[in-house]
């Protein structure tokens, strides 16, 4: 009964979240460009589909994905099972957390490859770039991207390190990696990032940040349980620039041998 009444509620704020979405599209449809919306019905049936789905993501949100990370976080970080005291835990090194940064990386690869957003660009990317970018390798690139940067956060909230400052540090490296990375593979780069901040891997991971944020000694859900996000969409940048770089290099050097063996 519970769930039923949650559905509910969160079917009418789902509603009125993407109401205004629809309301501007019809009135540019019938305002501006003056014509009628096709496939009227077509749309309305979709809008149905868009909300229900909507809300039943968002119930399963609250009753899994939030949960489970958080549950997964504590259970890693139980004195018990890093084998020292209550008291130890206070004091352990970073090392004492191998387990905690090795789910961190499993749950930024994993849920990015899953990601619909980024299947949806892939699968686009290849077809505009005639094959010349493949969509598993973008996606790869992508999710090592990920769980790189979901790694550094979570041993940034187990050893106090500034976010600040490694987020300054990576783009740094963002910057000189524009520089000498093959031009057309720049904006696509700078994209990955936005499209891993999507529906399957920011709940996980947020829930992850808040989870180790409330269980390590020391640390506060509110300063430090946030900003695993930040680095999950900074380092992809990296990793697809540094994917189109070695293929640029790969392809120089096959050309070269290819070169030498004709000439």
């Amino acid at each position: 009964m519970a769930t039923l009444i949650q559905l509910v509620d969160t079917l009418w704020t789902t509603i009125l979240d993407v109401a205004p979405i629809l309301l501007i599209l019809v009135l540019f449809q019938v305002m501006v460009l003056r014509q009628k919306v096709p496939h009227l019905r077509r749309m309305i049936l979709g809008f149905i589909y868009v909300v229900l789905g909507l809300d039943l993501f968002l119930v399963g949100l609250e009753m899994a994905l939030f949960p489970l990370g958080q549950i997964m976080a504590g259970q890693l970080t139980d004195p018990a099972f890093m084998g020292v005291s209550e008291q130890g835990a206070i004091g352990a090194n970073w090392r004492d957390y191998l387990w905690v940064y090795a789910f961190a990386a499993a749950v930024g690869f994993s849920t990015t490859i899953a990601e619909p957003a980024l299947i949806a660009v892939s699968l686009k990317v290849k077809e505009v770039s005639g094959g010349a970018v493949k969509a598993w390798g973008l996606r790869v690139a992508v999710a090592v991207g990920v769980a790189v940067g979901v790694t550094l956060g979570a041993l940034r909230i187990v050893t106090g390190w500034s976010l600040p400052l490694l987020i300054v540090i990576g783009y740094v490296i963002v910057i000189i990696q524009t520089l000498i990375a093959p031009r057309q593979i720049i904006p696509l780069a700078y994209d990955s990032g936005g499209v891993t901040t999507s529906t399957v891997t920011v709940p996980l991971v947020t829930a992850l940040g808040l989870g180790l944020a409330s269980n390590i000694p020391g640390r506060s859900p509110l300063i430090d349980g946030f900003g695993l996000i930040a680095l999950a969409s900074l380092f992809p940048m990296i990793t697809v620039m540094g994917y189109a770089q070695v293929g640029d290099l790969l392809a120089r050097r096959a050309a070269r041998r290819k070169a030498r063996e004709e000439s």
